[in-house]
């Protein structure tokens, strides 16, 4: 058992210091040495790992201690990083920053602990020159359980701008790794809820990505890097790799019956979903299909459940509403019982309207843009039974949207919010389930098997 992976977090103060743009570049430039780069993001942030998967030609995975328990960071990581030379986790805000009122849970630091990983600290010195020293010195004394390997600096000025850093830096203790000069060319383009996914820019994040690596192999010491990867030493606890397959839960399908059709929807209006529900789905006997809602006008052939994730509905209102016989369909679907599975985008997708214009109407509700933010951690337990799990279940999970669904909650809801406010959220109806609420399937896998378990009897 492999426990001994080359690893390193890339972390910064705080948000905007270009943690994506090195952690990419990374990622990128360690790939193009011929090495096998693992990608990993802390948080719950889905638009991050589809930059890393380009990056790296593997799944880019999320690595969330307050969604997962801090007891699953580990093997998650170890799951995602298997047949890997070397992996690279981009952090969260900034390197202390975790969930609001739960102390480092869910940090970046929380992390870099979690897996004994030395951290890289990315400054943005655009503004700083001296005064970086007290900075690194501030963050690198902190913690004494967080290591802080090294520091890239970045937006760096001119020469001689350099120069007064490393020099400020040179008594810090903490070496340079890299200096990264003010690039335009790297930069992302950003939305409403963040960057734009490569899903909706395909060509031009290839374009970025392959700008972050040049940008990173210039400025950056690699050897440096890898080798303080490569000085990692085993994971904390001996750790196992996680998988989807429960040791105790071996699926069953009847003699000539192929496996039940699990349709989920992808494509750039559904572009957030986390690698370990698919996999889960198929370690609980289904066969996972994907479509895209904007171009497929038929459910892929013999579907008997539905999974709609995250993404931007609002974006691509006028599109979605335009395939109606694909909304029938899954109208049709809904109605006849088959088990539904709806986050955020599907909730909306879902509804009767969006923005006024015509959805799937499987739910009495309709939304709407606003101008107002929700975003958040949520402690939630299921008010009812429903195809994802038993009455009473408790799960974590996080809310990240500016659209407003009105009414907020079915006759039926789908969950109550524990925490930070006592609510209760979303829609349980026959056999469909529908949320705000974003959960990772991991940390309570029988989600997954109760659902492809209804797909085989509804």
């Amino acid at each position: 058992m492999v426990t001994s992976v080359p690893r390193l977090v890339v972390a910064a103060p705080s948000s905007g210091s270009g943690k994506t743009t090195v952690a990419t570049g990374l990622m990128a430039a360690f790939a193009a040495r011929g090495l096998a780069v693992s990608p990993h993001k802390v948080g719950p942030d889905y638009i991050d790992p589809g930059y890393h998967a380009l990056a790296t030609g593997r799944t880019g995975r999320n690595l969330d201690a307050y969604l997962c328990g801090p007891e699953l960071v580990a093997p998650l990581f170890l799951h995602g990083a298997r047949g890997c030379d070397l992996a690279v986790v981009e952090g969260v805000m900034g390197l202390y920053d975790g969930a609001a009122g739960e102390g480092e849970l869910a940090s970046t630091a929380h992390v870099a602990k979690l897996l004994g990983a030395p951290v890289v600290l990315v400054v943005d010195a655009s503004s700083q020159s001296r005064s970086v020293a007290a900075l690194v010195h501030g963050f690198a004394s902190w913690d004494p359980e967080v290591r802080i390997g090294g520091v890239i600096l970045n937006k760096v000025g001119s020469d001689r701008h350099e120069a007064l850093l490393r020099e400020a830096l040179d008594a810090s203790g903490v070496p340079v790794l890299g200096v990264l000069r003010r690039a335009p060319q790297v930069d992302t383009p950003s939305r409403h809820l963040g960057l734009v996914p490569v899903a909706e820019r395909r060509s031009a994040a290839v374009e970025a990505v392959s700008a972050m690596a040049a940008q990173v192999a210039r400025g950056c010491d690699l050897d440096a890097l890898e080798a303080l990867a490569r000085g990692a030493g085993a994971l904390p606890g001996g750790s196992a790799p996680w998988s989807p397959a429960s040791p105790t839960h071996h699926p069953t399908r009847s003699a000539g019956k192929r496996a039940p059709v699990v349709a989920v929807a992808g494509g750039p209006a559904f572009s957030f979903s986390y690698a370990e529900h698919t996999e889960l789905l198929a370690a609980a006997g289904a066969e996972v299909v994907t479509f895209d809602p904007l171009h497929d006008e038929r459910l892929p052939d013999g579907t008997a459940g539905l999974v709609v994730g995250g993404g931007f509905p609002e974006v691509y209102a006028g599109e979605l509403s335009a395939n109606e016989p694909l909304r029938k369909e899954i109208a049709e679907l809904a109605l006849g019982g088959a088990p539904v599975a709806a986050e955020c985008a599907g909730l909306l997708y879902l509804c009767r309207e969006l923005d006024g214009r015509p959805m799937c109407g499987v739910l009495d509700a309709t939304a709407r843009m606003t101008e107002r933010l929700t975003l958040g951690y949520r402690d939630a337990v299921t008010v009812g039974d429903s195809v994802l799990a038993a009455a009473g279940t408790r799960m974590r999970g996080h809310e990240f949207h500016r659209t407003l669904v009105e009414p907020g909650a079915g006759a039926a809801p789908a969950w109550g919010l524990l925490a930070p406010a006592r609510r209760v959220e979303g829609f349980v109806q026959q056999g469909v389930h529908a949320s705000y609420l974003h959960t990772h399937w991991a940390s309570e896998p029988g989600v997954a098997r109760r659902f492809v378990e209804r797909c085989r009897t509804s």
